[in-house]
Protein backbone atom coordinates (compact mmCIF):
# COMPACT_ATOMS: atom_id res chain seq x y z
CA UNK A 1 0.00 0.00 0.00
CA UNK A 2 1.17 3.79 -0.82
CA UNK A 3 2.31 5.57 1.95
CA UNK A 4 0.60 8.85 2.65
CA UNK A 5 2.28 12.25 2.03
CA UNK A 6 3.10 14.10 5.25
CA UNK A 7 0.89 17.45 5.65
CA UNK A 8 2.47 20.37 7.23
CA UNK A 9 1.03 21.93 10.13
CA UNK A 10 0.79 25.41 10.97
CA UNK A 11 2.89 26.29 13.77
CA UNK A 12 3.35 29.39 15.62
CA UNK A 13 6.44 30.88 17.47
CA UNK A 14 6.95 34.29 18.46
CA UNK A 15 10.15 35.93 19.22
CA UNK A 16 11.13 38.70 21.23
CA UNK A 17 14.42 41.17 21.78
CA UNK A 18 14.74 42.21 25.68
CA UNK A 19 17.63 44.55 26.41
CA UNK A 20 19.71 43.55 29.24
CA UNK A 21 18.87 45.68 32.51
CA UNK A 22 15.66 46.80 30.61
CA UNK A 23 12.71 46.04 28.79
CA UNK A 24 11.44 45.20 24.85
CA UNK A 25 12.51 46.07 21.98
CA UNK A 26 9.29 47.47 19.94
CA UNK A 27 7.94 50.14 17.59
CA UNK A 28 8.95 53.06 19.51
CA UNK A 29 12.53 52.35 18.69
CA UNK A 30 11.89 50.95 15.01
CA UNK A 31 11.91 47.16 16.62
CA UNK A 32 14.13 44.95 16.53
CA UNK A 33 14.96 42.45 13.35
CA UNK A 34 13.96 38.70 13.25
CA UNK A 35 15.21 36.17 10.83
CA UNK A 36 13.87 32.21 11.48
CA UNK A 37 16.19 29.75 9.44
CA UNK A 38 16.58 26.04 8.85
CA UNK A 39 19.98 25.01 10.24
CA UNK A 40 20.02 22.34 7.22
CA UNK A 41 20.46 24.29 4.64
CA UNK A 42 19.96 28.15 6.03
CA UNK A 43 16.64 28.39 4.29
CA UNK A 44 14.68 31.75 5.47
CA UNK A 45 11.38 30.11 7.26
CA UNK A 46 10.06 33.52 8.65
CA UNK A 47 11.31 37.09 8.98
CA UNK A 48 10.22 40.58 10.38
CA UNK A 49 10.35 43.21 12.85
CA UNK A 50 9.17 42.93 15.96
CA UNK A 51 6.54 45.45 17.00
CA UNK A 52 4.45 46.50 20.45
CA UNK A 53 5.03 48.19 23.30
CA UNK A 54 8.33 47.92 25.49
CA UNK A 55 6.12 46.05 28.01
CA UNK A 56 5.05 46.69 32.18
CA UNK A 57 8.19 48.11 33.88
CA UNK A 58 6.66 47.09 37.13
CA UNK A 59 6.05 43.60 36.15
CA UNK A 60 9.62 43.76 34.31
CA UNK A 61 11.93 45.50 36.29
CA UNK A 62 10.44 45.80 39.78
CA UNK A 63 8.51 42.42 40.66
CA UNK A 64 9.87 39.41 41.95
CA UNK A 65 9.00 36.21 39.64
CA UNK A 66 8.42 32.84 40.42
CA UNK A 67 9.17 30.19 37.81
CA UNK A 68 6.79 30.27 34.48
CA UNK A 69 5.94 33.40 35.34
CA UNK A 70 5.25 35.61 32.38
CA UNK A 71 6.69 38.71 31.74
CA UNK A 72 5.03 39.90 28.15
CA UNK A 73 1.26 41.07 27.56
CA UNK A 74 -0.40 40.82 24.90
CA UNK A 75 0.62 44.84 24.03
CA UNK A 76 3.94 44.03 24.31
CA UNK A 77 6.93 43.94 21.83
CA UNK A 78 7.55 40.72 19.28
CA UNK A 79 7.40 39.08 16.05
CA UNK A 80 5.02 36.41 15.54
CA UNK A 81 5.90 33.79 12.81
CA UNK A 82 3.67 31.57 11.43
CA UNK A 83 5.75 28.39 9.85
CA UNK A 84 4.38 25.58 7.65
CA UNK A 85 6.21 22.18 8.65
CA UNK A 86 5.96 18.68 8.34
CA UNK A 87 8.24 17.23 11.11
CA UNK A 88 10.48 18.39 13.51
CA UNK A 89 13.37 21.23 12.35
CA UNK A 90 16.04 22.70 13.80
CA UNK A 91 16.05 26.49 13.56
CA UNK A 92 18.71 28.96 13.97
CA UNK A 93 16.81 32.24 15.19
CA UNK A 94 18.73 35.27 14.76
CA UNK A 95 18.11 39.17 16.03
CA UNK A 96 19.40 42.19 15.16
CA UNK A 97 18.87 45.09 17.31
CA UNK A 98 18.42 47.85 17.41
CA UNK A 99 16.89 47.82 13.60
CA UNK A 100 17.56 51.41 13.09
CA UNK A 101 20.13 52.37 15.25
CA UNK A 102 23.50 50.40 13.00
CA UNK A 103 26.52 51.70 15.16
CA UNK A 104 24.84 50.13 18.57
CA UNK A 105 23.21 46.99 16.67
CA UNK A 106 24.06 44.13 18.41
CA UNK A 107 23.15 40.43 16.91
CA UNK A 108 22.04 37.61 19.00
CA UNK A 109 21.44 34.05 18.28
CA UNK A 110 19.75 31.09 19.44
CA UNK A 111 19.18 27.42 17.66
CA UNK A 112 16.01 24.96 18.91
CA UNK A 113 14.22 22.44 17.30
CA UNK A 114 10.60 23.53 16.05
CA UNK A 115 7.89 20.76 16.61
CA UNK A 116 4.83 20.57 14.05
CA UNK A 117 1.71 22.05 15.71
CA UNK A 118 3.55 22.94 18.73
CA UNK A 119 3.37 26.33 19.32
CA UNK A 120 6.22 28.76 21.35
CA UNK A 121 3.62 31.28 21.99
CA UNK A 122 3.34 33.81 25.58
CA UNK A 123 6.65 34.63 26.22
CA UNK A 124 8.12 33.03 23.29
CA UNK A 125 11.41 32.70 23.13
CA UNK A 126 13.66 35.76 24.40
CA UNK A 127 16.39 37.34 22.88
CA UNK A 128 18.96 39.37 25.05
CA UNK A 129 20.30 42.42 23.59
CA UNK A 130 23.21 44.17 25.82
CA UNK A 131 24.07 47.80 25.49
CA UNK A 132 23.71 51.57 25.28
CA UNK A 133 22.64 53.55 22.18
CA UNK A 134 25.13 56.26 22.36
CA UNK A 135 24.77 59.38 19.83
CA UNK A 136 27.03 62.08 20.42
CA UNK A 137 25.10 65.26 19.32
CA UNK A 138 28.03 68.02 20.11
CA UNK A 139 30.40 68.53 18.01
CA UNK A 140 28.49 67.13 14.76
CA UNK A 141 30.23 65.00 12.82
CA UNK A 142 32.80 66.60 10.71
CA UNK A 143 32.26 69.85 11.78
CA UNK A 144 34.72 72.45 10.95
CA UNK A 145 35.46 74.49 14.09
CA UNK A 146 37.65 78.01 14.19
CA UNK A 147 40.66 77.77 16.81
CA UNK A 148 39.44 81.08 17.84
CA UNK A 149 35.97 80.61 18.61
CA UNK A 150 37.08 77.58 21.28
CA UNK A 151 40.42 79.26 22.70
CA UNK A 152 38.67 81.64 25.30
CA UNK A 153 35.54 79.65 25.50
CA UNK A 154 35.67 75.22 26.42
CA UNK A 155 33.77 73.11 23.67
CA UNK A 156 30.47 71.53 24.76
CA UNK A 157 30.62 67.80 24.22
CA UNK A 158 26.89 66.16 24.15
CA UNK A 159 25.93 62.69 23.48
CA UNK A 160 22.08 61.35 23.51
CA UNK A 161 22.18 57.61 25.55
CA UNK A 162 19.53 55.50 25.86
CA UNK A 163 18.93 51.74 26.93
CA UNK A 164 18.51 49.69 23.53
CA UNK A 165 15.22 49.71 24.86
CA UNK A 166 14.48 53.12 24.57
CA UNK A 167 13.98 53.37 27.91
CA UNK A 168 14.65 56.57 29.79
CA UNK A 169 18.08 57.46 31.74
CA UNK A 170 17.34 60.17 34.67
CA UNK A 171 18.57 60.88 37.77
CA UNK A 172 17.25 58.16 40.46
CA UNK A 173 15.12 56.53 37.97
CA UNK A 174 14.84 53.19 37.35
CA UNK A 175 17.73 53.73 34.97
CA UNK A 176 19.85 56.00 37.54
CA UNK A 177 21.93 57.86 35.48
CA UNK A 178 24.13 58.69 38.30
CA UNK A 179 25.50 55.22 38.29
CA UNK A 180 26.49 54.97 34.49
CA UNK A 181 29.96 56.45 33.76
CA UNK A 182 29.97 58.04 30.91
CA UNK A 183 33.44 59.73 29.62
CA UNK A 184 34.35 61.11 26.28
CA UNK A 185 38.07 59.98 25.04
CA UNK A 186 39.60 63.05 23.51
CA UNK A 187 42.32 62.21 20.41
CA UNK A 188 44.05 64.81 18.22
CA UNK A 189 45.40 63.93 14.99
CA UNK A 190 45.21 60.25 16.19
CA UNK A 191 47.28 60.40 19.51
CA UNK A 192 45.77 60.16 22.97
CA UNK A 193 44.82 63.58 24.32
CA UNK A 194 42.79 63.55 27.29
CA UNK A 195 39.63 61.78 28.90
CA UNK A 196 36.51 64.17 30.01
CA UNK A 197 34.11 63.04 32.45
CA UNK A 198 30.41 63.87 31.24
CA UNK A 199 27.25 64.57 33.95
CA UNK A 200 24.20 64.02 32.86
CA UNK A 201 22.00 66.95 32.74
CA UNK A 202 18.98 65.89 31.35
CA UNK A 203 16.61 62.77 30.46
CA UNK A 204 19.51 60.96 28.24
CA UNK A 205 21.62 63.94 27.97
CA UNK A 206 25.11 63.91 29.04
CA UNK A 207 27.34 66.62 28.93
CA UNK A 208 31.05 67.69 29.52
CA UNK A 209 33.26 70.66 28.16
CA UNK A 210 37.20 71.12 27.22
CA UNK A 211 39.31 73.12 26.42
CA UNK A 212 40.92 72.78 22.56
CA UNK A 213 44.01 74.84 22.42
CA UNK A 214 45.30 73.97 19.06
CA UNK A 215 44.24 73.40 15.09
CA UNK A 216 44.08 69.85 14.19
CA UNK A 217 41.75 66.68 12.87
CA UNK A 218 40.04 66.02 16.56
CA UNK A 219 37.96 62.80 17.35
CA UNK A 220 35.78 61.99 20.40
CA UNK A 221 34.88 58.74 21.63
CA UNK A 222 32.21 58.91 23.92
CA UNK A 223 31.20 55.18 26.14
CA UNK A 224 28.81 54.29 28.19
CA UNK A 225 29.68 51.71 31.10
CA UNK A 226 27.13 50.37 33.81
CA UNK A 227 28.93 48.31 36.54
CA UNK A 228 26.12 46.46 38.30
CA UNK A 229 24.51 45.27 34.76
CA UNK A 230 27.68 45.45 32.37
CA UNK A 231 26.17 47.13 29.72
CA UNK A 232 28.49 49.20 27.53
CA UNK A 233 27.99 51.49 24.66
CA UNK A 234 29.89 54.02 22.23
CA UNK A 235 29.13 56.37 20.01
CA UNK A 236 32.26 58.40 18.28
CA UNK A 237 32.58 61.85 16.17
CA UNK A 238 35.15 63.31 14.02
CA UNK A 239 35.52 67.37 13.40
CA UNK A 240 38.40 70.00 12.78
CA UNK A 241 40.09 72.89 14.34
CA UNK A 242 41.32 75.41 11.93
Amino acid sequence: MAGHAAQAIETKVIVRAKAKDAKFIGSSLGGAYVIIRDKTNQRVLAEGLTAGTPGNTKTIMHTPRDRYTQLADDQTAGFEAVIDIEEPVFVRIEVIAPYNHRQSQVQAVTELWLIPGKHMLGDGIILEIPGFIVDVLSPRTHQFITLASVKDKPLKIQANIVMMCGCLINKGGTWNGDEIEVKAIVKKDGKFLKEVTMSLIDANLFEAVTAIDAKGEYQFTVYAYHEKSGNTGVGKVNFVVY
